[in-house]
């Protein structure tokens, strides 16, 4: 290839890779990868493996946590002793090992009581209590049941209930989990409660189905790191259950994820799609498959779609159905 070839090749992958975080265009040394790209890609899967095994600053994000004002922040930890167990074994980070109260202040009493009162916005009913150690065992070192583990978690009765789990990317939570909490906290406002939070580490999305009917929130929201790959290593993802109970199945969530600004969702975004979700599940009373956000498909606010199940096409009237879409809403 001549230079100018070359150089025109250049051109053409340069401009297609601001529309990609893939690799793409590396070009070639001789029969191999040229040796930028080739340790490019090395410190990519190092930055992935480094996601998933360097573990969550607890006490670090309960105290960043509590100063949203939203309670103190309980811990649970699932049934996975560690991270190689969590990894071989996803059915233990499905189920609750252990709960026990993380602040930057050991002695909550006080301002839990006073951050908790009956006409404040977050309801608590008792600081969470510690119970069993970190593999979920009980005292006569048999496996502690579910429910006997989160005893130690405070029932609410509160509309929404948030679960900061670390998944396969505690890096993604420590980046992004307080400021979207936040997010989540403005674009819900005043018309919901909230639970005190709770940090899930060694977790898997479906232990907060224990955490959310324990808590006895009608919506539980899930902010889980997600599976690293070699592009986005601190991806963040929201699952929202609604009236969650231990045997939901994937089915029955609904997930918004990639959040990673500047490169992914934004904050604000992914806040104004999960608030309409809420919303809709309130109005549908359930989530899951049945409950669609189109906001991103619509034209306008004036001009509803819906969509029809049975044919799979999009029909420009709002009609009655097994399936709830919600209004278009003006992205920031």
């Amino acid at each position: 290839m001549g230079v100018a070839e070359d150089v025109a090749a250049q051109e053409f992958w340069a401009g297609l890779r601001l529309t990609t975080q893939a690799r793409i265009g590396l070009g070639r040394a001789g029969d191999g990868l040229p040796t930028r790209e080739v340790l490019e890609f090395r410190a990519a899967h190092a930055a992935a493996r480094d996601a998933v095994h360097n573990p969550l600053d607890v006490d670090a994000l309960a105290t960043a946590v509590s100063a949203l004002g939203v309670g103190e922040p309980v811990h649970v930890r699932s049934r996975a002793g560690d991270r190689s167990e969590y990894l071989r074994r996803p059915d233990l980070g499905r189920l609750p090992g252990a709960v026990e109260v993380v602040a930057a202040d050991r002695n909550v009493a006080d301002r839990v009581a006073a951050a908790n009162s009956p006409g404040a916005r977050t309801i608590w009913s008792g600081a969470g209590l510690g119970c069993g150690d970190g593999m979920g065992m009980g005292a006569a070192g048999s496996r502690t049941d579910a429910e006997e583990v989160l005893a130690g978690v405070p029932y609410s009765g509160a509309d929404v209930g948030f679960v900061l789990a670390d998944g396969l990317s505690p890096r993604a939570l420590s980046d992004h989990g307080v400021p979207m909490v936040a997010a989540l906290m403005a674009a819900l406002g005043d018309r919901y409660t909230f639970a005190p939070p709770v940090i899930a580490t060694q977790a898997r999305v479906a232990l907060g189905d224990h955490i959310g009917a324990a808590l006895g929130v009608t919506t539980v929201l899930v902010l889980i790191g997600e599976r690293p790959g070699l592009s986005v290593a601190d991806s963040l993802g929201i699952y929202l259950t609604h009236h969650p109970r231990p045997g939901r199945t994937d089915a029955e969530r609904n997930c918004v994820s990639n959040i990673h600004p500047p490169e992914g969702l934004t904050y604000a975004r992914a806040a104004q799609v999960t608030a309409a979700l809420v919303d809709g599940a309130r109005r549908l009373g359930r989530s899951g498959v049945d409950l669609k956000d189109t906001s991103t498909e619509l034209p306008s606010a004036a001009t509803p779609l819906v969509l029809d199940a049975s044919s799979g096409r999009v029909n420009d009237i709002r009609r009655p159905g097994p399936s709830l879409v919600l209004d278009a809403v003006d992205p920031e």
